[in-house]
């Protein structure tokens, strides 16, 4: 493989990878929109829809191995080629976290809310907007952007802390709330956990530039 062409796989394996990003995103905000509605339906598209999230993990690994194999990358391109696979891998447990939240729809669509969703979206619009950027900065090479962003995962943090103490109040005052609480929860939860993988989204970028693995937000 000619110099110039391995260079145009390397930038078309990014490629795909913020094409993967932009399915994550989707999913999350479907699964808020599904909740918020309790729209079976949309619930159950997005379940089946993971299926397409996977397979472009699959295929990104499957090139990023064949690079690696057919063309013994310096450093710095292995670093490329194994950052993005990482990435890949991050994103694709995103899309689990809104699959997750979609069966919690599905769990509880017979149910009214027990709350107004207030927090619960400004959790996932917070996640959906770290993980463009995180992505943009890994593509730009941004390490300042990179720190700087993983950072603002604490205001997600904050966010599940308050929906925490909210819905221990609801369960605390009325035992009967409990599952309907418990439920809202897990969607915090999920939501929380997206946040923490545009985190290592960031470590990724920093990892690419410098070589050096940074533990952000410890």
């Amino acid at each position: 493989m000619a110099r110039e062409t391995y260079k145009e796989r390397l930038a078309e394996l990014q490629g795909e990878l913020l094409e993967m990003g932009k399915l994550v995103d989707q999913a999350i905000a479907l699964s808020i929109q599904a909740l918020a509605n309790r729209d079976a339906a949309l619930a159950r598209r997005i379940i089946d829809g993971d299926v397409q999230i996977n397979m472009a993990l699959r295929d990104i690994e499957e090139k990023c191995l064949v690079l690696i194999a057919t063309q013994q990358p310096l450093a710095s391109d292995l670093r490329t080629i194994l950052s993005v696979s990482n990435i890949a891998t991050e994103m694709e447990r995103m899309g689990d976290y809104a699959k997750g939240i979609a069966q919690i729809t599905l769990d509880m669509a017979d149910q009214p809310l027990l709350k107004p969703l207030i927090d619960v979206p400004r959790m996932a619009n917070k996640g959906r907007q770290l993980l463009r950027d995180q992505l943009d900065a890994f593509i730009r090479r941004d390490v300042d952007a990179a720190r700087r962003l993983s950072a603002e995962d604490d205001e997600i943090d904050a966010l599940y802390d308050q929906v925490y103490r909210e819905l221990l109040i609801f369960m605390m005052e009325d035992p009967r709330t409990v599952s309907r609480a418990t439920r809202l929860l897990w969607v915090a939860h999920n939501l929380e956990r997206i946040g923490d993988r545009t985190t290592n989204i960031g470590e990724r970028t920093i990892f690419l530039v410098t070589g050096q693995i940074e533990e952000l937000n410890p």
